[in-house]
């Protein structure tokens, strides 16, 4: 068992590996990358040059490639040497305007970008001979001449710009990527001098990790000073009751699709409205001494009903206001909000994993029954069902299923017009259950008949069993064996969501994250749903080895007692 599931995760980790190396390699070798672009307003108000320097700007910022401007390398090396008043170096002034001398007439725009580089390169310049040196094996050293009218004047945005540019290796954005894939909270996250100095009214380090009484569940909490979260682990009332801000998973950052969200984000937090509830700032939970007390021992007069939630602070390096220290005890100041409702990650799961359940409650069945009575009205109509949910396209039968439960029922259309929010899951669910029923029920006849012809029936016949103890004893549980396999991949499965249902019935869940991100071109969040699918397809893939090797005695994972297969 142990050398069976160490091959299976080692070889399984290679296949996440490739499979992510290749989609990196679609996504970011063989795709136009100009195509990011194409519902950026900033992009379309830009010229010139300034429109190629937004370009590099974004690149870089999606994982295409690094750059570094001959501006930014003068304003490094004046600065080190004049300080914050390099601007007024005159020999500063002299090597920004050096780029302006190298100019091409010459009508193409290649040629005139390397006539203009090889002037460049010619120029007896210390500052720009420096910066190109500056470039290494696979570097591109790019020059942008300056974009001029008729009477030589430069055009908007058309300043010259010389920059160094190196493409980032499919390899090493693979490893980046991995390498950054999980991150911990320490107690050196914060870059505050502040915190690196003794605690003058404990004498203690100000950088630490530790147990304290939480104020707002009444149990202890794992706190954190010079950690980007203050609670690192902590109880509230909300499933699952324990929660932590210590280890992140880190997916990557959507820039066209949901503008600089996290995709963790995306996916779990709540798609409700603000929920409030009263309560109290840090700051009103503390006696004269700085112990917390509790809410019983607070002001009265101090509690406010807001949406904040507290076991959610980070640290705030910028200037604290005076309302702030009012509140707080510390430069922890910056909270996220309660809201109400499931995540999209939650949404899906839940329509899907009772979807699943009633596929199961009723197909298994069903799909016995017709075994039972082959041939008979009720098995013509099971088959029937089956050919109509396997032949009719799903938009077909959701739209049919839609106009049937509102008209008949009052159920609600769109997920958000529910009143109570629980009956927006009806639709959604039944679409889902219903093509998994006729799956299962399909299955479940079809091994089922093939048992019931299978050998040792007859022999159990012959021996003066009962039908009822040969179907429910034997036949039944053998016709089960196949469909074991597929239980986990059905329940994991259920949290990739389901993109045209969710489509239809305007459900917040996570089924259109991929296809959105194709659309849009959204690189980040295409690799983590590839990360994220591939990875639950490896998990309920071993989970049903396991799941098939306890149910069926025949199979065995470990070598020595003939099994493994």
């Amino acid at each position: 068992m142990k050398k069976y599931m160490l091959k299976r995760i080692l070889f399984s980790i290679f296949s996440l590996l490739v499979v992510v190396l290749v989609v990196m390699l679609l996504v970011y070798n063989l795709t136009d990358r100009s195509a990011i672009f194409q519902d950026d307003g900033t992009w379309n108000k830009k010229n010139n040059n300034d429109r190629a320097m937004y370009e590099y700007t974004m690149y870089q910022k999606y994982g295409y490639l690094n750059f570094t401007t001959y501006g930014s390398y003068l304003q490094q090396k004046y600065m080190a040497t004049d300080g914050e008043n390099y601007s007024n170096n005159p020999q500063y002034k002299a090597d920004v305007n050096v780029l302006k001398d190298a100019h091409s007439d010459a009508k193409d725009a290649e040629v005139a970008s390397k006539e203009a580089l090889d002037q460049l390169y010619a120029l007896d310049n210390a500052s720009v001979q420096e910066f190109i040196a500056q470039a290494g094996s696979g570097d591109e050293v790019v020059f942008l001449q300056a974009a001029t009218k008729q009477n030589g004047s430069v055009k908007k945005g058309g300043n010259p710009q010389l920059l160094i540019v190196h493409e980032r290796s499919v390899f090493l954005r693979l490893w980046d990527y991995l390498r950054g894939l999980f991150s911990i909270e320490t107690t050196h996250d914060v870059a505050d001098p502040a915190l690196d100095e003794i605690d003058p009214a404990t004498g203690k380090d100000s950088r630490y990790v530790r147990f304290e009484k939480d104020p707002y569940s009444g149990m202890f909490a794992i706190v954190g000073s010079g950690t980007t979260h203050k609670y690192l682990l902590y109880f509230d009332g909300r499933f699952p009751w324990i929660h932590q801000n210590w280890l992140h998973l880190n997916l990557g950052t959507s820039y066209t699709t949901y503008r600089g969200s996290e995709i963790t984000d995306v996916m779990n937090v709540s798609t409700g409205e603000q929920v409030k509830v009263d309560t109290y700032y840090p700051k009103d939970l503390q006696d004269e001494n700085g112990n917390w007390i509790s809410f019983k021992e607070a002001d009265p007069a101090k509690l406010v009903n807001t949406a904040i939630d507290f076991h959610t602070l980070r640290y705030n390096p910028g200037a604290i206001g005076a309302q702030e220290l009012e509140q707080y005890p510390d430069r922890y100041t910056v909270p996220s909000l309660h809201l109400g409702g499931l995540s999209k990650i939650e949404n899906s799961f839940v329509m899907g994993i009772i979807a699943t359940l009633l596929a199961y409650f009723l197909g298994l069945p069903l799909g016995i029954l017709m075994a039972l009575r082959k041939d008979r009205l009720g098995d013509k109509l099971g088959n029937a069902y089956i050919i109509f949910i396997m032949a009719v396209p799903s938009l077909a039968y959701i739209y049919m299923l839609a106009a049937f439960g509102t008209k008949t029922f009052d159920l609600p259309y769109k997920f958000a017009m529910a009143n109570p929010k629980i009956l927006g899951y009806i639709l959604p669910t039944i679409s889902l259950a219903l093509p998994q029923i006729g799956n299962l029920m399909k299955w479940m006849r079809r091994f089922m008949i093939d048992q019931m012809n299978s050998d040792y029936v007859k022999f159990a016949r012959s021996q003066g069993l009962s039908e009822r103890e040969i179907f429910s004893t034997h036949v039944s549980r053998n016709a089960l064996i196949p469909l074991v396999h597929g239980i986990p991949a059905s329940i994991l499965g259920c949290l990739t969501g389901a993109i045209i249902t969710e489509r239809v019935y305007a459900v917040e869940g996570v089924g259109n994250l991929l296809t959105t991100a194709i659309s849009k071109h959204d690189n980040a969040v295409i690799i983590a749903c590839t990360v994220f699918y591939t990875t639950l397809s490896i998990v309920s893939l071993i989970l049903g080895d396991l799941l098939l090797a306890k149910y069926d005695p025949r199979i065995s994972l470990n070598a020595d007692k003939g099994g493994g297969r």
